[in-house]
């Protein structure tokens, strides 16, 4: 889905704030994954060296050109299956397989994740508990069927407003992505809550599991999915409740950018074809 004209606007408006961003990510790129790779903590599961090449995880900025991610290197994050992106545009592709753990109950539905982001929620949630946090599960991997039907659901919401055809899937697809565009099919997102707050709503951000996960989530390979001042980017509306897994030394790498998920994809992307990023 392309996005609305006054998106693009504000797209362009911010041009010069996502440049700074790429510039600081790639250049703190290879400090960001060292520092991950040297953490005491160990998430359980999780792969510290899969997202760079050993030269990469071994050296410095210092001994990559101009102090930025070689294209191998940013290929190799691209190529990393933890950064797969699915949104409006990047469709998750046919037959995508994973295997995926349970993150509540054994009866409970759409609570899985897939097995190393799993692992890395329960420890999070584990060192949460130890601060008097409770964070839970709302929603985890969903099989494109039942995509289908919340996005239908809405859609229905928004013709029942008075919403031409058009509208209402537009609208729709603001708040729940259309079937196959979801990146709760990769078993890699989290919808997640806590009992003083169960809504999934921006009232998440005022508990004291929000503030939690933005000190401590990315140690545990998390990242705030959809932020508040990416809008224009992400194409969907703030969501303090989700959060994405692609593991600790990539959210290392994403968080001290301070970029958001599409835009560190296509720093990558300009860095893998030997394009400038500041161009």
């Amino acid at each position: 889905m392309s996005a609305h004209p006054s998106r693009r606007h504000h797209r362009r408006r911010h041009a010069i704030r996502r440049v700074a961003g790429l510039t600081l990510a790639v250049c703190l790129a290879v400090g960001a994954v060292s520092f991950v790779l040297h953490r005491k903590q160990a998430v359980p599961g999780a792969s510290a060296a899969s997202a760079l090449p050993d030269t990469a995880a071994s050296g410095s900025a210092a001994e990559t050109e101009n102090g930025l991610l070689t294209a191998a290197q940013a290929q190799a994050l691209l190529d990393d299956p933890r950064m797969v992106l699915v949104n409006h545009t990047h469709k998750l592709a046919d037959g995508y397989t994973i295997t995926t753990k349970k993150c509540g109950s054994s009866t409970a539905i759409n609570k899985d994740l897939q097995t190393e982001a799993a692992d890395a929620f329960f420890a999070m949630q584990a060192a949460a508990a130890k601060d008097g946090v409770d964070i839970r599960m709302q929603s985890g991997y969903r099989s494109v069927d039942y995509q289908t039907k919340l996005y239908n659901n809405k859609t229905q919401y928004y013709r029942d407003q008075g919403c031409s055809e058009a509208d209402a899937r537009a609208k729709a697809a603001t708040i729940v992505n259309p079937p196959g565009y979801s990146e709760h099919a990769t078993g890699l997102a989290a919808d997640l809550n806590t009992p003083e707050h169960t809504s999934l709503d921006e009232g998440f951000e005022d508990t004291a599991a929000f503030r939690w996960l933005c000190q401590h989530a990315v140690e545990y390979g998390f990242i705030l999915r959809y932020p508040k001042e990416a809008e224009a980017v992400t194409e969907i509306t703030y969501e303090p409740w989700h959060w994405r897994y692609v593991g600790p030394e990539n959210a290392a790498l994403i968080s001290q950018s301070g970029l958001c998920f599409e835009d560190a994809i296509a720093v990558l992307q300009k860095l893998a074809a030997g394009q400038s990023v500041t161009g």
